[in-house]
């Protein structure tokens, strides 16, 4: 049965210095966050508001937020997890930290760690990358173990490269881990949808779980909204629209109305660091669902 995403995902790029147009903004985000609470304090504000799944990275800080959660099972009862990996400064830091042997115990399963380490030695010795992608996903998934996980993304930067090296294989073998050992989705981060819808649909990934740059403008979208909407309709997915407002560059109701009148969009995902910010967000993305719901 198909997981249900909600309309609204909350976004982590404010905890951890990121911002796609201002380089202060990133930085002011990033002194502000430097505590975990102060960002457990914000999510408590969203799921108040009734946004309930946190679209994240594995930075190593997400532990800590999953640590302080599973510590209070009936607050966070309701709270979705929706991984994002890889994350490629933790392992370089850990490995430097920790060496590989070191890296490779702090990071994969307990259960499974012999299986990983045959699966690891099986990858270099064979080039099995069927091996090596399952290993690090696996690696990925660990700080998730007791808390709802339902949807896990390949990043972006993983995502493009393997299109770009046309190495499409991938996708499916992701795609069968996710969904067998963890009873979850698979999801895809790209900044080139209609590439990867193709290459999906190739490789048999039925009705993906697909998220990308879309807004009014066009901002970071390959082809413009035109491209992304006819590769969207000539192969099913569900959709996640992301940097709707541009990184600032569109205002937020008139980003909002914009994507409420996009029925192929099914989610958006959003960033916001205060209370009035992500009340906001949840009454704009109400009034124009409800204007879209008269006018059909």
């Amino acid at each position: 049965m198909a997981h249900k995403m909600d309309r609204l995902l909350f976004g982590d790029n404010q905890f951890f210095g990121i911002n796609h147009m201002s380089e202060e903004k990133a930085r002011a985000g990033a002194m502000r966050f430097q505590k975990t609470q102060s960002i457990v304090d914000v999510l408590d504000i969203a799921l108040a508001e009734g946004v309930r799944t946190f679209m994240c990275t594995t930075h190593d800080r997400i532990l800590e937020i999953v640590e302080t959660m599973k510590a209070n099972p009936a607050k966070y009862a309701d709270f979705i997890f929706y991984p994002g990996m890889p994350y490629a400064h933790k392992y370089a830091n850990a490995v430097t930290e920790d060496g590989y042997l070191g890296t490779l115990k702090r990071f994969l399963p307990q259960e499974g760690l012999l299986d990983a380490a045959v699966r690891g030695g099986l990858s270099i010795a064979n080039k099995d990358v069927e091996g090596l992608i399952t290993l690090l996903v696996d690696a990925e998934m660990k700080m998730f173990e007791g808390v709802q996980a339902p949807v896990i993304f390949l990043q972006n930067v993983v995502v493009d490269l393997l299109l770009g090296l046309k190495f499409k294989d991938a996708f499916r073998i992701f795609a069968d881990h996710c969904r067998k050992r963890y009873n979850a989705e698979p999801g895809f981060i790209t900044m080139n949808l209609p590439l990867l819808l193709r290459a999906l649909e190739a490789q048999g990934v039925e009705n993906p779980i697909v998220c990308a740059n879309m807004n009014k403008i066009g901002f970071r979208m390959s082809g413009g909204w035109a491209a992304y909407a006819a590769a969207i309709d000539a192969y099913p997915c569900r959709v996640i629209a992301m940097s709707i407002y541009a990184s600032g560059a569109i205002p937020p109701a008139e980003a909002i109305a914009w994507v409420a009148e996009q029925p192929q969009i099914e989610s958006m995902v959003f960033g916001a660091s205060g209370r009035a910010n992500i009340r906001n967000t949840v009454e704009l993305v109400k009034a124009a669902d409800a204007r879209r719901a008269i006018a059909a």
